[in-house]
C-alpha cells in the first residue's frame, strides 16, 4: 500500500507544482524540487523519527532491516541519479534530453511491477520463515 496509494497521494502535490515549474521554463527549480524535497524528508523526517524514538523507548540505537523492497527502492533511485547526472550533465552539456522523461516513467514501471513481484513471490515467504 505504501508503493502505491501513499506514496502517490503524497506526491501529487509536489508532481504538480514540478509540471507547473517545467512548462513555465523553470526546468532547474522544478529538478531542485525534485530532489530537495525527498532530501528533506528523509533526513529530517527520518532523523526526527529516530531520535524521537529512541528518546522515548531509552535505546542508544534503533535495529533497522533492510527488505528486498527497500533495495530495490534503492536500486532504482540510484540508477535515476545516474541517468539525470549522465544524461544531463555528461553527454549533453547540461540538457536534459526529451526523451529522459519516457526513461523515467518505463523504471518507475519496472520498479513497482518488481517491487509487486516480491512482495507476492516465493522469495518474500522463503525470508518470512
Amino acid at each position: 500500500m505504501g508503493l502505491t496509494v501513499l506514496a502517490w497521494g503524497n506526491s501529487m502535490g509536489d508532481l504538480s507544482a514540478n509540471m507547473t515549474m517545467a512548462k513555465k521554463g523553470l526546468a532547474n527549480m522544478a529538478i531542485t524540487a525534485c530532489f530537495a524535497g525527498p532530501v528533506f524528508n528523509i533526513l529530517i523526517g527520518l532523523g526526527l523519527g529516530f531520535t524521537k524514538l529512541n528518546t522515548t523507548t531509552g535505546q542508544d540505537s534503533t535495529e533497522v532491516e533492510m527488505s528486498p523492497s527497500i533495495s530495490v527502492g534503492f536500486l532504482f533511485l540510484l540508477l535515476n541519479c545516474i541517468l539525470v547526472l549522465l544524461g544531463g550533465l555528461v553527454w549533453n552539456s547540461g540538457h536534459i534530453p526529451k526523451g529522459y522523461g519516457y526513461i523515467a516513467l518505463t523504471l518507475y514501471g519496472f520498479y513497482v511491477f518488481i517491487s509487486i513481484w516480491l512482495q507476492f513471490s516465493s522469495y518474500n515467504d522463503d525470508e518470512n520463515e
